[in-house]
């Protein structure tokens, strides 16, 4: 039997002690990465909306696949402090989608990374739909 004293638990976010830990937790990252790209490639779509997440902005643009050239882009940044955090992706998403629609882009890919399709993510995607654009 395990005493609870030579346990160690590790806390949600918690940063890996040694190197082996760390490199799983990249490995694991790039694979959920990994795979929600390859899918979006197989989709055959031209576009893609890319989202970075940190844990006080969000930053998204749209993306030619092709030549890999930045279409649009924008940061809750810019937006100012109005709202909570998901109220601003989902301003962020609107403004997007205004701006992809002017630049006559409708259909696009949203590709949101290793990041789980929850809280300021999905808040950005619907925004985006909101705006016009279909993903």
């Amino acid at each position: 039997m395990l005493s609870l004293s030579r346990v160690k638990l590790l806390k949600l976010g918690e940063p890996a002690e040694n190197k082996e830990d760390k490199m799983t937790e990249l490995k694991s990252r790039q694979r959920k990465r990994t795979k929600v790209r390859q899918r979006i490639k197989s989709q055959g779509r031209g576009r893609k909306l890319t989202v970075y997440r940190s844990n006080k902005y969000l930053w998204a643009q749209i993306v030619d696949l092709p030549s890999g050239e930045t279409l649009v882009s924008g940061n809750t940044k810019t937006l100012g402090k109005k709202g909570t955090k998901i109220e601003q992706a989902l301003e962020l998403g609107r403004n997007l989608a205004k701006k992809a629609i002017k630049k006559n882009i409708k259909r696009v890919a949203f590709d949101r990374g290793a990041y789980a399709y929850h809280g300021r993510v999905r808040a950005l995607a619907e925004g985006a739909r909101q705006g016009g654009l279909e993903l």
